[in-house]
């Protein structure tokens, strides 16, 4: 029986690969060895690790690596001491495949320490661009990696002009389209409920009113300027007048900043109609994202499943550029004005956006478990140019 370790890292990091956890524990020819390391340990991030325990996973090892500062300097040095950490874990459980998902900064050291101890390596999500360090990173993991499961064709096609042996790269969608799939079908979920089970802060939820969800993150080559881009992102949001639901920061680069600017106007601006969420299950985020009017920040989220599900997005700033993105999307820099001009448009498109299959048909994780039952061991490789 084959052992496959998967390396989880942060929050979004689960949703996007939880239903290939779920077919690998359940395939009859793999054992699932699964490590949680970073933030998805810590409780100010939402506490993954619990999250995943209550869906019945069972967390194999954890990993104390994300050094604190929010710093482009402590981001180098959770990806060093990630090395040291999981180097040690894959000496100790031995899998047989390692898989490392999309393009964190901690991801790149789950490649590095497979590679060196020759434990063949797939990355899923590999051969998109976008914008800050993830761009660097993520290539460079392709180039690390021995098997590349991609998102869509445009994304294969990039991997294999990368060199990459055509036969080792594979187009099984990406496992979050399969939990915007089976969202579909689960009903509609209250926010008085979703409130009573997350908490959050913030003004009170009204439920039978309607809202937008906002989810930005810090731009890591543009850190500095994390405090003024969020100050423009709440001026709109404030100045829509509709009702949000805003999920707080990665921890990335600039993240101090833009939890700055956030508990500022929190603390200046007590009536407002914006509630502060950490983190919630990825079905009942979806539940909740895919009655909300609009998504507004910079999350990949908005191009991803909210193509799925047909979720009208405000895209801000650089950190998705040049993302593949459907209709839903509409593209604005860091201005209030500019924002608030975009969400008052793409509010009035709920309900008339097509379903978008652009990142998968909902079947990823089950193809994803049979490639790892059935690929070589190997890990060696050449450029094939």
């Amino acid at each position: 029986m084959r052992k496959v370790c998967v390396v989880i890292t942060a929050r979004p990091s689960y949703a996007r690969i939880k239903t290939a956890l779920e077919a690998i524990k359940n395939h009859p020819n793999l054992e699932l060895q699964l490590i949680v390391a970073a933030s998805a340990i810590l409780s100010r991030y939402g506490n993954v690790c619990r999250v995943m325990e209550a869906d019945g996973f069972e967390i194999t090892a954890k990993a104390m690596t994300l050094v604190e500062g929010e710093n482009s300097e402590s981001m180098a040095k959770t990806t060093g001491l990630g090395i040291i950490e999981l180097s040690t874990l894959f000496s100790v459980y031995k899998p047989d495949v390692v898989i490392t998902v999309a393009d964190r900064y901690e991801t790149i050291a789950t490649a590095i320490s497979a590679a060196y101890l020759n434990i063949p390596l797939v990355h899923v999500q590999g051969g998109e661009v976008t914008g800050s360090i993830d761009e660097k990173v993520r290539h460079s993991i392709t180039k690390i990696a021995d098997f590349h499961l991609v998102a869509n064709n445009e994304a294969r096609t990039r991997v294999i002009r990368m060199g990459e042996d055509e036969s080792r790269v594979i187009n099984t969608g990406c496992p979050s389209m399969d939990l915007a799939k089976l969202s579909l079908d689960l009903p509609d979920l209250s926010l008085a409920d979703a409130v009573a089970q997350y908490g959050g802060v913030g003004a009170a939820i009204e439920p039978e009113q309607d809202y937008i969800i906002v989810m930005q993150h810090p731009v890591t080559t543009e850190h500095s300027m994390a405090l003024e881009q969020i100050r423009e992102t709440i001026t709109a949001v404030h100045g829509s007048g509709m009702q949000a639901l805003w999920f707080w920061p990665n921890p990335d680069a600039g993240s101090d900043g833009t939890s700055k600017g956030i508990r500022a106007f929190r603390e200046s601006t007590p009536h407002n109609r914006i509630h502060f969420f950490k983190n919630m299950e990825p079905e009942v985020f979806l539940r909740v994202l895919r009655k909300s009017r609009c998504i507004v920040g910079n999350s990949s989220v908005a191009i991803r499943e909210c193509a799925y599900l047909g979720v009208p997005a405000v895209n801000i700033g650089s950190r998705q550029a040049n993302r593949q993105r459907g209709a839903n999307v509409v593209d604005v820099q860091y201005e209030a004005a500019t924002i608030l001009a975009a969400i008052q448009t793409q509010i009035h498109k709920f309900g008339t956006l097509d379903h978008d299959y652009l990142y998968g048909d909902g079947e990823a994780g089950a193809r994803i478990a049979d490639h790892c039952a059935s690929m070589p061991l190997i890990s060696n490789k050449y450029i094939t140019y």
